[in-house]
């Protein structure tokens, strides 16, 4: 049997490292990654290879040459451009087509014992065998589902957290029969996972999945480079490591001087001809590489060192890579999760701060202190975005400079030329960043239409018209000393998961697009944006019989930007109305969910003592609504989108409504009713708005005051959602009591558990385990539905170290039970 290598990728996540060295050539324990998957091949009978190459093929080809050095064959595959990874083997189908091969990535360290994987492709009679294996966080990979023969179910390609619903992953090692060529198109990017596998399902081809014992580690990022160096020294992984050990876990290659008075405290590799003098102490999962140099005095704890580097006297190097043929100097430091490119000099005294990224041939002065960006760790995540854009404490994690290249990454994303719409709330942090991110734009040859302080609902109708996208600066919901940059598409929408990925991507990179000098973008400021607002709002949202009703209403602006829309727009309905707060406060951007409560309450009392039909708060960017019925009593977020959908659902008659998966199983009883459907979308904002914009959906809500009107736009909008409502309750002649009452009561409980990053998948899998043959939906998270209507639903957070849990049952008692039940599943799971 032959075996592909596929060594063609570019590993852009691990840049600097691999700005001038291909992912496969990176070391791990002084030999490249791929050459400890040779030697697996080797061992396992796999002498004859082929090595898919295409990002600096050449250095791939000339490090290993024929083989014949490592006693076995190897030939080569280029491709003129990426392929995807049944593409990169297509591209070598002619050396393959006579016999089952096996496809493994040149870039995961891995021990598996690949003959037994072989021998049960063989018992199987498969087209394709998966090797699986079980991961802490299923992020990042492809989760399977098998079912008890080994054949797959399912798979999902990098879901988010709320689509994990196992912790089961491809490794990207395949066995296959020649016959899978049919399914590959030649010349085009293809995919295994995402285009040839669910194809082969569909067709009931035999794909089995083979879950191997032993190590696997995904090299990707550099946290998992420099935990494969700790894991080959602990000995987690079986590979071989060339030298000599000198003492328990201290490794010391041919050639290699190292004083006897220089420090070591294993487990440490120092490479050959490396020279360690006195004085130096090296210390766990250093690894020194070939012809490295370590003057007296330099402490190294935890570092990865390429090769023909100087470390210099009293020196400090932290958890961080240092690049081949790169200088450091006396007494730098450099810190925690940093990485130093290829030859670059790190001057005297100079201090590199963690997670700093200095890409190759660059110098750094004598005495600098190097501080930029990190990438959130501390967090619970590896990306920058969170469940409202990018957010954090002004002037601490959410700094001018941050924006700057928070906006430099999102102009390069972008055509040059572009139009960018920008916005913010009435905070002055807001106004100070919003600047910020507009010099940012224009330097990157974007233009800008600057809206100042306005709506984020106007914010985002006004970026889709004509604009390639947005960015909207508020402050955080509830935390008023932090703020949220939030970034829009073309549509006015959130950005997708994918155009977060790849935003997030170009900041890691810090590989920004200026423009040349006659390129800088221009910035306008649109004339007339409330009137424009209002009068879109008024003509596509049914308003019929309001002036003729008589109704009065009572609408509390918060002090925010929603009154900034208001008196138009009173003025144009023709109801009567009494506007509470309506002016604007700098000192309060923002609302606790105490000030919120005691809000509403007093709402509540002016409603009840001015005998108007009904009351509303708006949030302080106009995005979300809180409703107070006729007699003054607060009507809770999940009544009212119950409530809205009843008024809507009993008018419109046909259609269907976007609803969370978390919402109360009643909603599809009060749509039903009137002749709709719900259809769930997951628990992400950006999900509800792909379906609230989608033909046929007239309604769409999340249960937090959050309201999108169709007719209007695709995305949450409080003034909308208000002008909506009194144009049903005027038409109905009904009051919002009466309709409360005569939807049944819900009862959802939810919970929060605590739960470690590394062991969310693995509740996940249990969960779906312990669900047995219970009906399981995946929507989002994984939602266990018992024989007499109870479900729950069990979602990992995906910013936090949290599990959410939701139950719903007749009553709070039967609820309360179902929720205690599953607490105790995702609680054994975690410890």
């Amino acid at each position: 049997m032959k075996a592909v290598v596929m060594a063609g990728g570019e590993g852009t996540r691990l840049r600097p490292m691999t700005s001038s060295m291909p992912k496969p050539l990176l070391p791990v324990a002084n030999r490249p990654i791929m050459e400890h998957v040779l030697r697996l091949l080797k061992k396992h009978g796999l002498n004859e290879t082929v090595v898919t190459v295409q990002f600096l093929a050449s250095l791939v080809k000339n490090y290993f040459g024929d083989g014949e050095e490592l006693g076995m064959e190897l030939t080569y595959a280029n491709e003129e451009k990426p392929l995807g990874t049944a593409g990169s083997v297509k591209n070598a189908e002619e050396a393959l087509k006579d016999d089952a091969f096996l496809v493994i990535s040149g870039d995961a360290l891995t021990d598996f014992d690949l003959t037994e994987l072989i021998n049960f492709h063989k018992e199987k009679g498969a087209l394709v065998t998966v090797c699986l294996t079980r991961v802490p966080n299923p992020l990042e990979f492809g989760i399977t589902i098998v079912d008890e023969e080994g054949k797959v179910e399912r798979f999902l390609e990098k879901p988010t957290w709320g689509q994990v619903f196992s912790d089961t992953v491809n490794t990207g090692i395949y066995v296959m029969e020649p016959e899978v060529f049919d399914y590959v198109d030649p010349d085009v990017p293809v995919d295994w996972s995402g285009d040839v596998f669910p194809q082969l399902m569909k067709e009931g081809k035999p794909v089995y999945g083979y879950v191997a014992e032993g190590y696997w580690e995904d090299v990707g990022t550099h946290e998992s480079y420099v935990k494969a160096q700790a894991d080959v020294l602990e000995g987690k992984v079986d590979v071989d490591i060339d030298g000599f050990e000198i003492s328990p876990g201290v490794w010391v290659a041919e050639g290699a001087e190292v004083h006897p008075d220089a420090v070591l405290r294993g487990p440490l590799y120092i490479g050959d001809y490396a020279k360690v003098e006195a004085g130096a102490e090296i210390r766990e999962h250093t690894v020194v590489g070939s012809n490295v140099v370590v003057k007296s005095g330099a402490f190294l704890h935890k570092a990865v060192v390429h090769d023909n580097v100087y470390v210099g006297p009293h020196s400090n190097l932290r958890g961080c890579v240092v690049g081949k043929n790169t200088d450091i100097m006396r007494a730098a430091r450099i810190e925690d999760g940093a990485v130093i490119g290829d030859e670059c000099l790190v001057g005297e005294e100079s201090i590199v701060q963690g997670n700093v990224r200095v890409y190759p041939f660059k110098t750094i002065e004598a005495g600098a202190f190097v501080n930029t960006s990190v990438i959130w760790e501390s967090r619970g995540q590896a990306h920058l975005f969170g469940a409202r854009g990018v957010s954090g404490i002004l002037n601490v994690e959410i700094t001018p400079e941050l924006a700057v290249r928070l906006a430099g990454a999102y102009a390069t994303t972008l055509k040059k030329g572009s139009t960018v719409t920008t916005a913010r709330d009435h905070s002055r942090g807001a106004r100070a960043l919003k600047r910020a991110v507009i010099s940012a734009l224009q330097a990157s040859a974007i233009d800008v239409r600057d809206l100042e302080n306005v709506p984020l609902p106007v914010a985002r109708q006004q970026t889709a018209r004509g604009s390639a996208g947005g960015i909207m600066i508020r402050t955080t919901p509830g935390v008023p000393d932090s703020v949220d940059i939030m970034f829009f598409d073309g549509q006015g929408a959130d950005l997708s998961q994918g155009s977060q990925r790849k935003l997030d991507r170009v900041f890691a990179r810090q590989e920004y697009r200026r423009a040349f000098p006659g390129e800088i973008g221009d910035l306008h400021f649109p004339a007339s944006v409330f009137d424009s607002y209002t009068g879109s709002l008024l003509r596509n949202v049914d308003i019929t019989g309001i002036a003729e009703s008589g109704l009065k209403v009572v609408v509390d602006a918060s002090n925010g930007s929603a009154g900034l829309v208001l008196p138009s727009l009173l003025g144009k309905l023709g109801v009567d109305s009494l506007t509470i707060n309506p002016g604007l406060d700098e000192s309060r951007p923002t609302e606790t969910a105490d000030m919120r409560r005691s809000g509403l309450v007093r709402l509540g009392e002016i409603v009840a003592s001015s005998g108007a039909a009904f009351g509303v708060r708006f949030d302080p960017v106009g995005e979300r609504l809180s409703l107070v019925d006729e007699k003054g009593r607060i009507i809770e977020d999940d009544r009212s989108l119950l409530v809205m959908l009843d008024l809507i659902a009993s008018e419109r008659r046909s259609g269907r409504v976007a609803l969370p998966v978390t919402t109360t199983r009643i909603a599809e009883q009060v749509a039903a009713y009137h002749g709709t459907q719900v259809e769930w979308t997951t628990t992400s904002p950006d999900d509800l708005t792909r379906v609230g914009g989608e033909e046929g959906t007239i309604f769409g809500g999340d249960g937090k005051g959050g309201f999108i009107v169709p007719e209007f736009s695709s995305v949450y909008d409080g003034t909308a959602a208000f002008v909506r409502l009194i144009g049903l309750v005027a038409r109905t002649q009904l009051t919002l009591s009466q309709i409360d009452a005569r939807i049944p009561r819900a009862h959802v409980l939810k919970r929060d558990l605590a739960t470690p990053w590394a062991v969310k998948g693995l509740v996940m899998r249990r969960v779906v385990e312990a669900a047995g043959d219970r009906f399981v939906d995946t929507t989002d998270g994984v939602r266990v539905v018992e024989t007499d209507g109870r479900w729950v639903m069990v979602l990992p957070d995906p910013a936090e170290a949290v599990t959410h849990l939701w139950a719903e049952g007749p009553d709070d008692a039967s609820a309360q039970a179902l929720l205690d039940e599953w607490s105790a599943v995702v609680d054994s799971a975690g410890r």
